[in-house]
């Protein structure tokens, strides 16, 4: 095939291709990205070392010899941690082990989902989520939010009018423990409501606890799982709380769902010595490492509120997370942050445009999602100044900076 015609063949399918990397920008805002400094490397190091020494061997086998689930170490590590911190009444038996909590939504999806139906999702939400559930086919339905997550009169609304029409939802798509990207935490009485309403509509719940780790309070209401089982799949990870770059994340369901899931990973087993490694760590140190981790982050967003206050003052709207690693914003309604996306990354400012968060792109056009777990506190200081500047140079917002007219 000639260079011509490979590439004729492949512009007609798949997605569309991506830019070559080159470099992260001065100032990062985007991804989801954790806080160098808070990677606990020499305990991982040395951790690795000893797993590989004693547990070597099994490497020599698919599975570790253990069976498709995933390290049996790690899967009743997590399904201790999802007790204590969840109040999951589950097991190692209930858990399959993932290459990160994407691999662990695309199983999900494929095992609900064919071309055609429909899902129920949050407004606003991970962008990942909304675009894996369109490139499967399926109709997106989306669910007002407010601060305590998915408004429940809005979603009985949804699916009451769905019913009527003769359609029922393959599942209702939330993140309920520190929402993404709102940062919201849904209340005990609304989890409830959900669960009540999924039983009359018979339409399961896909919950992503992703970031539900890095609450701020450590008394969040039980997942949704914990509440009742039989109605819930549940995902997590570990990538928010130890490492982004150590793809390891888990579905959690009964075994009639969690059986069909299985048969769906194809890959012949997630990264073995990452397994291996959190197992070890977590049975250690990870509630140690987590309370640290939590108190840099909050830091770090009390450095980035200020600053935004400061640069942006009364033309900003925050909407203050209640843990995690994004700061969810909105500027005035006749903003379209979209329109200096790319001005502003080639000054060396990334920040992620909500429009790619939100199931109807155009509703969220105002909005602004930025990370602030990767830049230290000096530089989230620098970066904030500097996307106020050239979102002024765009839009002429904000009219003023540190009290200072913005033309000056």
């Amino acid at each position: 095939m000639s260079g011509f015609a490979f590439h004729e063949a492949f512009s007609r399918v798949g997605p569309d291709p991506v830019a070559r990397f080159s470099g992260l920008p001065r100032y990062n805002f985007v991804f989801g990205h954790n806080d160098p400094a808070e990677v606990p490397a020499d305990e991982l190091a040395g951790i690795a070392a000893k797993v590989i020494r004693e547990q070597g061997p099994t490497l020599a086998m698919y599975h570790l010899g253990q069976g498709p689930q995933g390290h049996r170490g790690l899967r009743d590590v997590v399904a201790a941690k999802l007790r204590r911190s969840r109040g999951m009444a589950c097991t190692a038996d209930d858990i399959v082990l993932t290459s990160g909590s994407l691999q662990a939504m695309d199983l999900v999806n494929a095992t609900f989902i064919e071309s055609g139906d429909t899902v129920i999702i949050e407004e606003f939400t991970y962008g990942g989520a909304i675009g894996k559930v369109q490139r499967l086919g399926a109709n997106i339905v989306a669910a007002p939010l407010d601060e305590n997550g998915i408004r429940m009169d809005a979603l009985e609304a949804i699916l009451e009018d769905l019913q009527r029409r003769g359609i029922r939802p393959k599942f209702i798509y939330t993140i309920p423990t520190v929402q993404n990207p709102t940062g919201s935490i849904m209340p005990l009485d609304r989890r409830h409501r959900l669960l009540d309403l999924s039983a009359r509509y018979r339409v399961p719940i896909f919950e992503d606890e992703c970031y539900a780790d890095l609450a701020w309070d450590d008394s969040t209401p039980p997942a949704l799982y914990a509440l009742d089982p039989s109605r819930v799949v549940h995902v997590g990870s570990f990538s928010k709380s130890l490492a982004p770059a150590l793809r390891v994340g888990y579905v959690v369901a009964a075994w009639d769902v969690l059986s069909r899931v299985l048969a769906r990973k194809t890959d012949a087993g997630s990264p073995a010595i990452e397994q291996m490694v959190i197992a070890e760590y977590s049975g250690r140190a990870f509630d140690d490492h987590l309370k640290t981790l939590k108190a840099a982050l909050r830091r770090k967003l009390d450095v980035m509120i200020e600053a935004v206050e400061r640069e942006f003052g009364t033309s900003v709207e925050l909407f203050v997370p209640q843990g995690g690693i994004f700061l969810w914003l909105k500027l005035p309604d006749h903003v379209d942050v979209r329109t200096f996306v790319q001005p502003a990354l080639e000054q060396g400012v990334a920040f992620n445009p909500g429009p790619e968060w939100a199931c109807v792109p155009d509703s969220a056009r105002s909005h602004i999602r930025l990370c602030f777990a990767l830049p230290d506190e000096d530089t989230i200081r620098e970066g904030v100044a500097e996307l106020a500047r050239i979102c002024f140079e765009h839009t002429g917002v904000p009219a003023r900076r540190a009290n200072i007219p913005s033309d000056r």
